[in-house]
């Protein structure tokens, strides 16, 4: 593939998040959904393939995410050619938690094959990852610790938080996700053993619900029964306990490299 450079690319769409100007979310949607995915280029820091994408559609485009199940790496631990499918799983709890957390993401047909498809963020290069990770005083990084408790994140980097110019803090790369053991390895353990917010012990007991209703039916399209009922329990144990999880003395809690 030929070497491109940054203008040569097609842009980031900007999302309305809390108010903001910018594409609604169905709008986002339907443009993953519906528009036509050309190659731009790939992530070649990325451990399984990943291309740089335009996607169009009526007449708008946008930049986005697209990793093929064709090009998953085996892991000894997860099925293979389930990756796609655990990323947009973890897109759906993250809207039915009401948190923009992860980027629009769908599943489709592209170039290579079906795989995953993820509106490509805009991040603030300007901002210190290694800082950022260590606050505690940044409301969205605690929902993403809440959000990787519930999906079992077993690669929770601080490279995987993407945050924008405006405050916005987005958590993407979620293959690893939503295994039956406790595989939970993060670098936001800031809150470890901590109380939750009143606030979101309602946003868990929401969650609860839906999924023993239509977020349990949409994640039983993409899980397994056992991993949907897993995550069932997960969210179950941390309304029992109201607190954030803490670390496992039989498991790496830290993801290397952490960044």
């Amino acid at each position: 593939m030929p070497a491109v450079t940054p203008d040569e690319l097609t842009p980031a769409l900007p999302l309305a998040i809390d108010g903001g100007a910018g594409a609604s979310l169905d709008e986002a949607l339907a443009l993953l959904r519906t528009g036509e995915i050309t190659v731009e280029g790939r992530l070649v820091d990325a451990s399984n393939a990943t291309f740089y994408c335009a996607v169009a559609a009526a007449g708008c485009a946008a930049a986005c995410v697209y990793k093929p199940i064709a090009g998953e790496r085996p892991l000894w631990d997860f099925p293979d050619g389930t990756l796609a499918e655990r990323e947009v799983a973890a897109y759906e709890v993250s809207v039915a938690m009401g948190w923009p957390i992860v980027p629009p993401t769908v599943l489709r047909d592209g170039p290579a094959g079906p795989g995953m498809v993820q509106l490509w963020v805009d991040v603030d290069e300007t901002i210190d990852i290694t800082r950022l990770m260590r606050r505690r005083d940044v409301e969205r990084l605690r929902q993403i610790a809440v959000l990787d408790a519930v999906i079992n994140n077993a690669d929770r980097k601080g490279g995987h938080l993407l945050p924008l110019a405006d405050g916005h803090v987005y958590g993407v790369d979620h293959g690893v996700t939503f295994h039956v053991q406790d595989k939970l390895r993060t670098v936001l353990w800031q809150w470890a053993g901590a109380r939750l917010p009143p606030q979101t012990c309602e946003v868990l007991t929401a969650l609860r619900r839906d999924l023993d209703g239509a977020l349990g039916e949409r994640l039983g399209e993409l899980l397994t029964r056992r991993e949907v009922a897993r995550t069932r329990g997960r969210v179950d144990r941390l309304l029992a306990t109201r607190r954030h999880p803490e670390p496992r003395g039989d498991w790496p809690p830290v993801p290397w490299p952490p960044i």
